[in-house]
């Protein structure tokens, strides 16, 4: 398995995996903002991974963002592979609302990120372990 760079291991709470990818949730109550980092060392950048990695991930991509427009019933989903600070691949899928604290700007720098409540976790996590994700493994210990 490839390391998970520090700022997404420390900014992050790791929900589960695909087979490809593990499936992180920003810890930042302000949004629903789940990413997803393919399994591969020494890849920044889509164009960088195998065809059948690519396709592998874009399949993860499009299963996730039904869900989470469903789970989450948003009003748009932002997705985004910026790497400006953090080098290995990783592909954002945030929910947004019309009613966000960014609505319609990037959320990026935007408010201060508030952590998850334990509550609030548990009810992400158990929205995912009741799930029917295809090949998705939700973390036993989270």
């Amino acid at each position: 398995m490839a390391e998970l760079h520090p700022r997404l291991a420390s900014d992050c709470i790791i929900l589960g995996r695909f087979p490809l990818s593990r499936l992180l949730l920003m810890n930042d109550s302000n949004y629903p903002w789940f990413i997803l980092v393919p399994d591969r060392d020494n890849v920044g950048e889509i164009y960088q991974l195998e065809d059948t990695d690519r396709k592998q991930l874009l399949d993860e991509s499009c299963l996730l963002s039904r869900y989470l427009m469903d789970a989450f019933n948003g009003d748009k989903l932002n997705i985004a592979a910026l790497g400006n600070q953090v080098p290995q691949l990783h592909l954002h899928h945030i929910v947004r609302y019309h009613s966000d604290k960014a609505w319609p700007t990037p959320i990026w720098g935007k408010v201060a990120a508030q952590p998850y409540r334990a509550t609030e976790l548990a009810e992400i996590k158990s929205k995912f372990a009741a799930a029917e994700l295809v090949d998705f493994v939700i973390r036993a210990v989270v």
